[in-house]
């Protein structure tokens, strides 16, 4: 032993216990020890020496060995207690056996004694392992009876053999009932006991865990959802033993993504019928869009409006939405209380202009009339809130029904309280103006707003915007015509007035109606231009729906007269945050555009160039893709183990006969936000697969191309069959193309994406999800997406040889990949020790600058006939 062996000897004789040394030294041990007689003596070595071995003599004059040997089980229990003595006797022997001793020697046998002393320690190690192994799985048992989740385990007939008290608490099972004979389907609903079976499951033995979202069904009935893990354990051939499981109650925050999902509904119905009122200004138009808004954005299953009749008593239903099947017109719709078949809520809400709610039809006794017929129909919960005029006088009603009890909290009534009042300012509003002479708000020769009324309009749009803190655009756009007073000079003042109800009809018959122009001048025109994201917008309205209407000359009298405009534009709320204030700046703009040879120019000058670059960009872009003047350039996938191509990543080119090389970064956002993208994506799938068929007819080995795929793509419901177009002329199109998509763009609208995906997987197509680590992807979702690649950013590789931090990131990244039976490609490789680097974290390719940038087509047709490859 290297280790000195401590050892504590209870011996009367000094020369025996010398001899019992001698004899432990001989055999090799190295011994340090302590002689005791008495029993004092005996407690104090235990404390002070701490001997790791006690030898003791089995009877001696001062102090008896059998109570030598109580005390150091009492005192020291994990210490080997062995009795060396001159004579002990069977009898003797057998009681100290049973009473712990782990051997007895015989002095006159001392050679026997080291091989005692060996395996009463072996014997003592042994113990006290088992013991620590006891104490961590009782510490582990601990951990498992303390945690709140669900902890079970099943053997591989699904019967339960093991469930944490958090787990019965969980299922409405007590702590003392008998779980032997029960099995896993019994806690499972019917919806989702074949997923367990076709899918959970199987996919646990196939890939060691299976992890997801589940329903378990509870003691009372109930269904909670749970985030579950099921884990697969299979013996030394590979068979299944048991699964265990972890199961957490996300109740909660499943209801707090349900309660944040509806007021995103309401705030959706607020927003929509704002932008409702400043639209329309028919009363039974407005209530027909807002009944629609609250059933298609709100997710009510229905709502309806109703005005009082004349009598002030009956309540005549003007609009309804959603799923009522002749429920309405059952009720006696009124407001007093005291009719049989009345609606009682309806009549409340009136009476006391308040909001009335009713949370659970189904327990509700003032639905009792009427909760057959409404539980028929889905109703689950309702509101009713009054709509008044401006002297709180009550003057309809707007009742909304949810297909779910509860549904209609403080956060929620006070939204669809604001909603109500909009519709009641609006309901106001339009009963004001019906009462107003038409010629004071209206141009009587052209039929559009005047400035009287388009002011007021304006300032219901202002106010919308405002109510969401700015964060809506609105644009005065002021137009006048050049030269106009020349007509009436020439042609007369008919010829004039022809003129301008020309032009306001076809201002009028463009996107914006009259009730967002108006005729300000004697030449004078304005537009609205409500809720829009970006200022050139209301540059395309000036392009398009002013500029190019009036491309056409006007025809007076047999005459063709070309009429053209200057247009000045002010935004809010950059601006100004007032119509007068607006309006101001719009002219000031307007007077710029009369000076110089622009057609229209912004208040603000800096958006004048931006926007004028920004439409130019547009506009070259449109001719690009006719002309057809786009490219594709290939970046080669290098294998880092073998060191050829294996792949390649199509990447669009623009060169403007005009601009020369525009980068990628400049005008792929503008393909995006135009649209375009849907048209070069389709290109750009087409060309990289035609490419692929050329180089396989001339006999080369080409790789499988990865083409980038935008978000607009993928929304598309004929993504799909756009990928099958472009793969129409390949004769075996499995290793034709590959794409590639961002990890923050496929998980968006996750359930569509991934059919989506799969179905392009089934033609053969292979999915890869570009600059992994730089999204929010879940990677409970990583390992149900149908992807073959996944691509680490050039973010991560960049400072991969200097960063320890990095290489482990890419180090996760790639062990995660592998154990989902992914391929990872490292982007951005720009040195020989990055590559060595990658190779060593067994990563499966790269791509980046140490073997190429991207290149043309026929430079990529060259690298294949020469087999390039990466140098080792």
């Amino acid at each position: 032993m290297d280790k000195e062996l401590r050892i504590l000897m209870v011996e009367d004789v000094p020369t025996d216990a010398e001899l019992e040394i001698r004899e432990l030294r001989r055999a090799g041990l190295r011994v340090a020890h302590r002689r005791v007689e008495t029993e004092e003596a005996f407690r104090e070595a235990l404390r002070e020496f701490r001997p790791e071995l006690i030898l003791s003599d089995f009877s001696m004059p001062h102090f008896d060995g059998m109570r030598a040997l109580a005390l150091a089980r009492e005192l020291v229990p994990h210490v080997p207690f062995i009795f060396v003595s001159g004579t002990i006797g069977e009898e003797n022997a057998i009681r100290a056996l049973k009473n712990g001793a782990a051997d007895y020697v015989l002095k006159n046998n001392l050679l026997r004694l080291p091989v005692a002393v060996e395996r009463a320690l072996q014997d003592a190690g042994e113990h006290a392992r088992r013991g620590e192994m006891q104490a961590s799985q009782a510490r582990l048992v601990a951990i498992l009876e303390a945690t709140t989740d669900l902890v079970g385990m099943a053997d591989a007939e699904g019967r339960v053999v093991y469930l944490n008290a958090g787990g019965r608490r969980m299922l409405g099972i007590g702590p003392e009932e008998d779980l032997s004979g029960t099995t896993i389907a019994q806690y499972v609903p019917l919806g989702q006991q074949d997923r367990l079976v076709t899918e959970a499951i199987p996919t646990a033995i196939r890939d060691g865990l299976w992890a997801g979202e589940s329903l378990l069904r509870i003691g009372d009935g109930r269904e909670i959802p749970v985030s579950q893990v099921i884990v697969a354990h299979k013996d030394e051939v590979g068979k299944l033993r048991h699964t265990s499981t972890i199961a957490r109650d996300i109740s909660v925050p499943k209801a707090q993504e349900a309660r944040i999902k509806r007021l995103n509904r309401v705030y959706a119905v607020l927003s929509g019928i704002n932008t409702a009122i400043v639209r329309i200004k028919d009363r039974r138009e407005l209530f027909d869009e807002a009944c629609h808004i609250a059933v298609e954005h709100g997710g009510f299953r229905m709502a309806w409006i109703g005005l009082l009749d004349p009598n002030g008593v009956d309540i005549t239903p003007l609009a309804r939405a959603g799923f009522d099947e002749g429920y309405l017109d059952q009720i006696r719709l009124t407001a007093r209380d005291d009719d049989a078949d009345h609606c009682s809520l309806v009549a409340r809400a009136l009476r006391g202009n308040a909001p009335i709610v009713c949370n659970d039809i189904a327990t509700d006794a003032r639905m009792a009339r009427w909760r057959e017929e409404a539980l028929a129909r889905g109703y689950r919960s309702l509101v009713a809130f009054p709509l008044h005029v401006v002297d709180s006088r009550p003057v309809g009603v707007f009742a909304i029904y949810a297909p779910e009890p509860g549904v209609f909290d403080t956060e929620e009534i006070r939204l669809l309280t604001e909603v109500a009042g909009d519709i009641s300012f609006a309901l106001d509003h339009i009963e004001k103006e019906a009462r107003l002479d038409y010629l004071a708000y209206y141009d009587a020769l052209t039929g559009l707003p005047n400035r009287t009324l388009f002011y007021d309009r304006a300032d219901q749009l202002l106010r919308a915007a405002k109510k969401h803190g700015g964060a809506r655009k609105v644009a005065i756009v002021l137009l006048d015509l050049e030269r106009f007073h020349t007509v009436n000079e020439t042609f007369g003042r008919g010829a004039g007035d022809a003129v301008l109800k020309q032009v306001a009809e076809r201002l009028a018959a463009g996107r914006l109606g009259p009730d967002h122009l108006a005729r300000i001048g004697a030449d004078g025109f304005a537009a609205l231009l409500g809720d829009i994201e970006k200022e050139e917008e209301a540059a395309h309205f000036v392009e398009q729906r002013v500029i190019r209407l009036l491309h056409d000359p006007i025809v007076v009298d047999g005459q063709e007269l070309r009429i053209s405009a200057k247009a000045g534009i002010a935004l809010f709320p950059a601006d100004g945050v007032d119509m007068d204030t607006l309006f101001r700046n719009a002219e000031a703009a307007l007077k710029k555009a009369k000076l110089s040879g622009d057609r229209y120019l912004f208040y603000t000058p800096e958006l004048n160039a931006r926007t004028a670059e920004r439409l130019t960009l547009e506009n070259k872009l449109r001719g690009a893709l006719e002309r057809r003047e786009l490219a594709l350039h290939y970046q080669p996938v290098v294998d880092l183990s073998k060191g050829g191509i294996n792949g390649l990543e199509a990447l669009m080119r623009w060169h403007d006969p005009d601009l020369g090389p525009v980068p990628p970064s400049r005008f792929i956002p503008v393909m995006e936000e135009t649209g375009l993208i849907l048209e070069a994506g389709r290109w750009a799938l087409e060309q990289a697969a035609a490419d692929s068929r050329r180089w396989r007819a001339d006999g080369l080995h080409a790789p499988r191309i990865a083409v980038n795929v935008s978000q607009l793509q993928l929304r598309q419901k004929d993504f799909v069959v756009t990928v099958e177009r472009a793969l129409s002329g390949a004769t075996d199109a499995a290793g034709v193309l590959a794409l590639e998509i961002t990890e923050s763009l496929i998980m968006q609208d996750i359930e569509a994406n991934i059919e989506k995906l799969k179905a392009v997987r089934d033609m053969g197509v292979e999915v890869a999800i570009d600059d992994f680590g730089t999204g929010y992807s879940s990677l409970s979702y990583i390992a149900k997406l149908p992807i073959n690649t996944l691509k680490i950013d050039r973010a991560f590789v960049m400072n991969l040889t200097r960063n320890p931090g990095d290489v482990s990131i890419v180090t996760t990244m790639i062990s995660l990949a592998h154990s989902l039976g992914l391929k990872v490609v490292a982007e951005g490789v720009e040195t020989a020790e990055q590559a060595n680097l990658l190779r060593l974290l067994k990563c499966d390719a790269m791509q980046g600058y140490l073997f190429s940038p991207a290149v043309p087509a026929e430079r990529i047709e060259q690298f294949l006939r020469e087999n390039k490859s990466l140098p080792a």
